[in-house]
């Protein structure tokens, strides 16, 4: 049934492969007719993108739910994705929501929708997780400019003790190749200059006889693509050859995201992560010495179960004395089912609070040495969006931030600037003539 003027809102929480994933919806709603509006603006459909990885995130969904309810209680409310997946009990006793979608089905949620009228309890729609390779739908020309997030996997076999993403979002699966390169050539139809791929365990994407160095090489052969971005890929399935490939292809962006999750072996080991301390630090320095102007992040968990003071002091180490430039960092949160459950010793909230500011303290820090490296270079910026002081706000290569005057730039430029001063977290850009 095609709906006349029915207006869709969107909320997306967690990852980049979820961002991706929204936009997919989006453009499976536009296709049937519908508006899409702003969140929080009046919608008769409404979807929550869920994300399970904390407690936190678990909260934030069902406030959403109440938050969207208040302003508009005639919304028909739908939770798809991780939370809906493993936590469809917790989400059917909040008052409201209308329709609860697993991982296998959440591109799909359009098609549960003939008619959004609120109903007395929740549909619930959990189908088993597949294995099987996939492809995606996508509709032509419904882009938004800028940045694209291409996802080219799903689920994880790795089966981390903290980790409740393997059931989730199921085991890995890999997205046809072909598939993955008739989505990537549309982007670039529809005006990207900038694809991301996404993924659960990007690097351990397989389809068939091709790998994920696979994936990249094919994509740099795309003579419109400008820029390829690599989003948070497991430190034990990055190939040294990917690191070559950055060496030598403008294209592809000297960044990455490599989640450590902890500077000390011991508690690796208990979180059944496949490395060692030496390992991580061993590749990091291969990657700076072939490309010096890296820059990698890193996700560093404080509070696992047994994290000595010690423990603590081997992170903030590894933060200060590596190549890292920066560290996301997550307090540990219990996840009913994962394996860290049965551990003893466990870390009081005031103490992760703690190790959480000094951890932060460090990353600005590491943060801001990085950036002042590359004071009075020209660097190349993707301009996405104006502040509010009427600058233009975008990334260089290497993942700095930049705002540069606005001048007579639009969004979806690639310029390039010299870096001049840093304010913040964010570097201040000059055009060059």
């Amino acid at each position: 049934m095609t709906h006349s003027r029915l207006k869709a809102s969107f909320y997306t929480l967690g990852c980049r492969l979820n961002q991706a994933e929204t936009a997919l919806i989006g453009n499976s709603f536009r296709q049937k007719g519908y508006e899409l509006v702003e969140f929080g603006r009046p919608a008769d459909v409404c979807v929550i993108n869920s994300c399970t990885v904390t407690e936190q995130a678990d909260s934030k969904c069902r406030q959403l739910v109440r938050q969207v309810l208040r302003k508009n209680p005639a919304t028909f409310v739908a939770v798809v994705g991780c939370y809906a997946q493993i936590g469809s009990e917790a989400l059917r006793r909040v008052d409201g929501i209308d329709l609860i979608v697993g991982t296998q089905d959440k591109l799909r949620v359009s098609d549960f929708i003939d008619d959004p009228i609120k109903l007395s309890a929740p549909q619930i729609i959990k189908n088993k997780m597949t294995k099987a390779p996939f492809t995606i739908a996508t509709a032509d020309g419904a882009a938004p400019t800028t940045r694209a997030n291409l996802k080219i996997q799903d689920g994880c076999d790795f089966m981390c003790s903290f980790c409740v993403i393997p059931f989730a979002r199921g085991r890995a699966r890999s997205r046809a190749f072909w598939d993955i390169q008739r989505e990537a050539l549309q982007l670039i139809d529809a005006g990207h200059k900038e694809i991301v791929l996404t993924g659960v365990n990007i690097g351990t994407y397989q389809f068939e006889d091709k790998t994920f160095l696979d994936v990249v090489k094919m994509l740099l052969t795309i003579p419109a693509l400008k820029r390829l971005r690599i989003s948070s890929i497991e430190p034990t399935t990055i190939p040294h050859e990917l690191i070559d490939l950055m060496a030598g292809a403008e294209a592809l962006c000297p960044h990455l995201h490599i989640p450590v999750q902890s500077g000390d072996d011991k508690i690796l080991a208990a979180m059944k992560r496949l490395y060692t301390n030496a390992e991580y630090l061993h590749f990091l320095e291969y990657a700076v010495k072939r490309v010096p102007d890296m820059l990698i992040g890193t996700d560093i968990m404080i509070g696992f179960p047994d994290e000595s003071d010690a423990a603590f002091q081997a992170s903030c180490d590894l933060l200060t004395k590596s190549p890292l430039a920066y560290a996301h960092i997550f307090p540990f949160s219990e996840r009913g089912g994962t394996a860290a459950t049965k551990l003893q010793h466990k870390i009081s909230p005031a103490l992760k609070k703690q190790r959480s500011a000094e951890l932060h303290r460090l990353s600005d820090e590491k943060k801001l040495g990085f950036y002042r490296r590359f004071l009075g270079r020209q660097l190349r910026v993707l301009t996405e969006e104006q502040n509010e002081y009427g600058q233009w706000l975008g990334f260089t290569d290497n993942y700095i931030k930049v705002a540069i005057p606005a001048g007579n730039l639009s969004e979806n430029s690639l310029v390039t600037v010299r870096l001049a001063s840093i304010n913040g977290e964010t570097g201040v850009g000059e055009m060059q003539k």
